[in-house]
């Protein structure tokens, strides 16, 4: 893995003025004209130490408002919550109250793991819970891993191709797990434990990768070693020290009044202002209900501006800590050893390859498009580190063999290139996830920027 010292011998120049104008016009032209094809975007574009390469702000907040896109504007930034569960859990890791591989101590600490089963198809289509064939560890749950215990004909299986080695699975992607909930139903993204305790595996643990919901266990893990809930130990440890004061589980009354509002990408292709998917944190006083505190999930629960997910002239933010070696280049606060920056983007899964062209189909359309959005070479290939996808291929755009990337269910995506020491941030709030159009945004200019850079 290349060092912050290699990383400094490959340090890009900064874009001209010209050249940053350029790119801001590229983006805007799907913010623009009278019928536009996106909303509104953020597209931030930095260095190993959060140096900015470009920042650019287009369009409004929603399709329906005339509020202009800005550096105060807050995104519900969904699965980029992720990356702070696995720093968090990585920080205790190393501290050594949590062992990656000891399946007594994970049940230990979150007793229901022990008598949750896993979801079996039978011959005749019906359902059964049968035992788990292994225990499971605080590594599958970052890895998304489990084997497939089903008879379910190829077009209900879950693909391989976007997983995680515990077993479970989202609702809105397998369709076994939605049909099982009927009719009362999963809801992946209705801010409640009981909802994620009331789920069964999908898969046995740790011999299939499928994307799910294990790391909203891993945030129920690190609460209940350190006696912290997860919006607190997130302040103190990872948002405050590295000056990201607007990234929240519960967002104040301001950041509301700064929410980039929700859409929905209609058949057709056009656009429509929606009512806001996540909303039970939005009406939460400080993260407490009527009648129950609301969930803080580890998987999808942060709202904040994703300028404050890259280091920026602001303090460090996650994305870069990765590029940086686990060091804050600002303030030299160090939030990860760099051996554990390694390990987290060493390829876990090396025995099973995630295939980028298996088609994976959805259960819930209006919440994400079934992949491949856009064919791929046969023999292409991705691997997983602990809590993102690893790249096996360098990209057309320029992006490294070995990079990281992941996204976020509303059209947002990151990448962290250690090799080039380059990192990309770009946003939106549609649905589904996999919008054609911020796709090919974020392409173009990503492959620009690798262009003009090096």
């Amino acid at each position: 893995m290349i060092s912050r010292l290699q990383a400094a011998t490959v340090e890009p120049m900064s874009l001209s003025d010209r050249r940053k104008a350029e790119l801001c016009s590229l983006i805007d032209e799907y913010t623009g004209g009278e019928e536009r094809k996106i909303p509104g975007l953020v597209y931030i574009g930095f260095r190993g130490a959060g140096d900015p390469i470009i920042e650019h702000y287009s369009g409004t907040t929603g399709i329906s408002s005339a509020k202009p896109m800005s550096q105060e504007t807050i995104f519900w930034v969904a699965s980029f919550t992720k990356i702070a569960t696995s720093i968090a859990c990585m920080q205790l890791v190393e501290k050594g109250f949590l062992d990656l591989d000891s399946t007594e101590q994970l049940e230990a600490i979150c007793p229901e793991l022990q008598a949750i089963k896993v979801l079996n198809t039978r011959q005749d289509g019906t359902f059964e819970l049968v035992e788990k064939a292994r225990k499971i560890s605080l590594r599958m749950l970052l890895n998304h891993t489990g084997k497939s215990n089903t008879n379910a004909t190829n077009a209900t299986k879950k693909s391989p191709a976007h997983g995680h080695l515990a077993g479970f699975g989202y609702a809105f992607e397998d369709a076994r797990l939605a049909q099982y909930g009927r009719p009362i139903g999963f809801d992946d993204f209705g801010g409640s434990r009981e909802d994620l305790f009331s789920r069964p595996l999908v898969n046995q643990p740790g011999e299939v990768f499928q994307y799910g919901t294990s790391m909203d266990w891993v945030g129920i893990v690190i609460e209940r070693i350190t006696g912290l809930d997860l919006e607190n130990y997130f302040q103190k440890n990872i948002f405050e020290p590295l000056g990201m004061n607007s990234v929240s589980f519960f967002p104040s009354e301001s950041a509301k009044a700064n929410l980039a509002y929700m859409h929905q990408r209609l058949r057709d292709g056009s656009l429509v202002t929606t009512d806001h998917l996540y909303r039970r944190p939005l009406l939460a006083d400080g993260g407490q209900m009527e009648n129950s505190r609301c969930f803080a999930a580890g998987g999808h629960g942060c709202f904040g501006k994703p300028a404050e997910f890259r280091k920026l002239t602001k303090p460090q933010e996650l994305i870069a800590v990765f590029l940086n070696d686990g060091v804050d280049a600002s303030t030299g606060y160090r939030i990860l050893q760099s051996q554990t920056v390694d390990e987290m983007f060493r390829d876990q899964i090396p025995d099973k390859p995630r295939f980028s062209n298996q088609p994976v189909p959805v259960v819930k359309p209006w919440l994400a498009n079934p992949t491949p959005l856009s064919p791929m070479p046969k023999d292409h290939t991705e691997g997983w580190g602990l809590s993102f996808s690893i790249s096996h291929f360098a990209e057309p755009t320029g992006r490294a063999e070995g990079s990281a990337s992941w996204e976020g269910l509303a059209n947002l995506y990151w990448f962290a290139d250690r090799k080039n020491n380059i990192g990309g941030i770009i946003a939106s709030q549609i649905l589904p996830f996999g919008d054609r159009l911020v796709l090919e945004c974020a392409q173009r200019v990503e492959k620009e920027i690798y262009s003009t850079l090096l």
